[in-house]
């Protein structure tokens, strides 16, 4: 443990780095970390990156190892901090279960957020063509083939992230395992982690994890060339795909989505600067989380999927409880929930079953099976 301790040590002088302090809600202490990582990103390699952590946790004080420690991961496009530390009030999954008795951090992976940006990133050239059109005319006199063709990022690198951060925890708070919620993208990540470093993992929570049976197991060799290595998304087309999902009344509040919306901006200042303001994010190709993977896996898993989800189907999801070697895995199916279920009308059922979950690794009294919530 003497490498981890140096390692937290070394992250927790970067502490006072970040732009801006979480908000605290009373009962917490809040802080932020940079933890360092030699990447492996193919657009960074070998290059030193800095992940920024958000920590939320009970303001009581308790003996170092003697509270549970959970990790958030988030998904394909929005940062940690706006997917689940939102600043509206009671829209922070974040918070609720610090509330609970957790030492509760979120990471944003490289790339992403307040995290270090591949300077591939900058380029517009790397957006789809036609979204160059419509973003970022002002940026490039005409549209532009890619100048980073091949991912910017990749599951691997994802994964070594990952590890970068658990063991800072691991040190930081003096624990063998960590627990880990994540969200859509966010399951392959927790999830392959989880088969490369089962020792390090409590129990594992997922909203919409986007699971294919027949996914890749492997990277592939070469990675391949894509159409664009980066993906951007409006204000408008936010609200849009949101709209889509929509399947019963006052699903979620307008003024929320907004909000929401403009937290995603502040994570990314030079986005903001594209056209009426885009957020950015790498385009991550999926690996290790098909059937094959997943069978050997055995650590406890809930997984949550909303009815109306279009970007993952709930039935994808129920594949995966199906498919998962681990004895204690829960389906919870969430009635009038889409990819958005967080923030929701019916997100507190989440953030409650995510607590039950990782406190006594039950929801509703049961270790194994299907239930249906919020209908």
């Amino acid at each position: 443990m003497r490498f981890l301790a140096f390692a937290a040590a070394s992250a927790s002088i970067l502490l006072a780095a970040c732009s801006s302090a979480p908000r605290v809600p009373e009962g917490l202490v809040g802080a932020e970390h940079r933890v360092r990582v030699v990447s492996t990103a193919p657009a960074l390699s070998g290059q030193e990156a800095q992940l920024y952590l958000r920590e939320l946790a009970p303001a009581v004080a308790a003996p170092r190892g003697t509270r549970p420690v959970v990790l958030f991961v988030h998904g394909a496009g929005t940062p940690a901090e706006v997917s689940f530390d939102s600043r509206r009030s009671d829209y922070s999954w974040l918070a609720h279960v610090a509330q609970a008795g957790f030492d509760v951090f979120a990471v944003d992976m490289t790339g992403y957020g307040r995290s270090t940006r591949p300077p591939a990133m900058n380029d517009p050239c790397n957006v789809a063509k036609a979204q160059q059109a419509r973003f970022v005319p002002m940026l490039i006199p005409a549209t532009c083939d890619p100048s980073h063709p091949t991912p910017i990022t990749t599951m691997a690198s994802d994964w070594r992230d990952i590890d970068a951060v658990v063991d800072f925890l691991r040190a930081l708070r003096g624990v063998e395992r960590v627990s880990m919620v994540g969200w859509s993208q966010g399951g392959p990540r927790i999830a392959g982690y989880a088969a490369l470093h089962p020792g390090k993992v409590e129990r594992i929570v997922v909203l919409a994890p986007a699971y294919s049976r027949n996914g890749p197991l492997q990277a592939p060799d070469p990675l391949p060339r894509l159409a664009a290595s980066m993906t951007v998304q409006s204000r408008a087309d936010f609200i849009a795909n949101w709209d889509r999902q929509v399947g019963c009344p006052a699903q979620y509040e307008a003024q929320a989505a907004a909000a929401i919306f403009d937290e995603m901006l502040e994570s990314d200042p030079t986005g903001a600067k594209w056209g009426e303001g885009v957020r950015r994010a790498p385009s991550v190709p999926t690996w290790g989380f098909n059937q094959a993977a997943v069978a050997r896996l055995q650590t406890p898993f809930l997984m949550v999927a909303g009815e109306h989800d279009k970007q993952v189907d709930p039935k994808r999801v129920r594949e995966l409880y199906e498919d998962w070697g681990g004895a204690d895995k829960v389906f919870v199916d969430l009635g009038c929930s889409s990819h958005n279920a967080m923030w929701e009308k019916n997100r507190r059922l989440l953030y409650q079953a995510t607590v039950d979950w990782l406190r006594e690794g039950k929801v509703d009294g049961m270790r194994q099976g299907v239930l249906r919530m919020g209908y």
